[in-house]
């Protein structure tokens, strides 16, 4: 994706819509964390694709642990964050490595389909998703999935405004 925020829309909705089997903080992070990689090779300067070993499934998915082992002592900070945002939150560990790696993968998925230099399945050079849809498509899904996440948001919302 060219910018990070665009994986929001589909990250968030994914995390709404399976809220109780995913930790949606640390899933959603998780896809800002695998672009820690191209703010990396940038500022360095260093002349790699921007998209290297953090962008594939086999690294990607030990980024995604190691956010959500990083993360497992801010589960309260999240819980209170939760909270006011009218959203349930119960975690675990387990919880949250999971959702740590679904999201890192989640982030390789979208960005395979838009940029060249993903190797989903590194050390492969295989691109079988690359251009699957166009980026202006890939775009579009993302801010609609964006829209659905706002519109779920407020659903559970009112729906829990209903309980009180």
């Amino acid at each position: 994706m060219p910018y990070t925020p665009y994986h929001f829309g589909p990250s968030g909705f994914v995390g709404l819509v399976f809220k109780k089997y995913i930790d949606i903080p640390v899933f959603v992070l998780a896809n800002v964390v695998v672009d820690v990689e191209v703010l990396v090779i940038n500022l360095l300067g260093l002349g790699w694709p921007v998209h290297r070993y953090a962008h594939t499934l086999l690294i990607g998915a030990v980024v995604g642990a190691f956010w959500a082992l990083a993360a497992y002592p801010l589960r309260r900070l999240f819980k209170k964050i939760m909270t006011i945002l009218y959203l349930p939150y119960q975690t675990s560990l387990r919880k949250m490595l999971i959702s740590g790696i679904l999201g890192a993968w989640l982030h390789v998925l979208i960005d395979s389909v838009y940029h060249y230099d993903v190797r989903l399945f590194w050390p492969s050079r295989v691109k079988p998703l690359y251009e699957l849809l166009t980026k202006q498509q890939v775009k579009t899904l993302c801010i609609g999935f964006f829209v659905l996440a706002f519109i779920e948001y407020v659903l559970i919302v009112k729906s829990r405004m209903k309980q009180k």
